[in-house]
């Protein structure tokens, strides 16, 4: 380790101004407007792919939702078919419970 401390501590300073070397231009090593031009494409597409995907995202969850309360309801009409007497079954009409009474009421439904 010894070795490699001395290594770095003599290691040359990088310059204290950047300067180009003999024979260089600035327009020879800037990206220039092609550069700038190509980077704002890559941005601009990249954030309408972004805005694709979460609407994407979105609408499978939806999706998912709307399936998990169709089932649901599937299931609580199933139950409810099980909860026939069998006399009411064999007639055709709901088991009569306590706070039934075949009247139509607002919030009985």
């Amino acid at each position: 380790m010894h070795p490699l401390l001395i290594a770095l501590a003599t290691s040359p300073a990088p310059a204290p101004s950047p300067s180009l070397r003999e024979g260089l231009s600035q327009d020879q090593v800037t990206p220039g407007l092609l550069g700038f031009l190509l980077t704002a494409f890559i941005v601009v597409l990249t954030a309408l792919l972004i805005v694709d995907m979460v609407r994407r995202i979105r609408r499978v969850r939806y999706r998912a939702q709307v399936e998990e309360e169709r089932m649901a309801a599937a299931e609580a009409a199933a139950n409810d078919g099980a909860a026939k007497t069998p006399a009411a079954r064999e007639s055709g009409r709901p088991a009569e419970s306590p706070g039934n009474t075949g009247k139509a009421e607002p919030g009985n439904h």
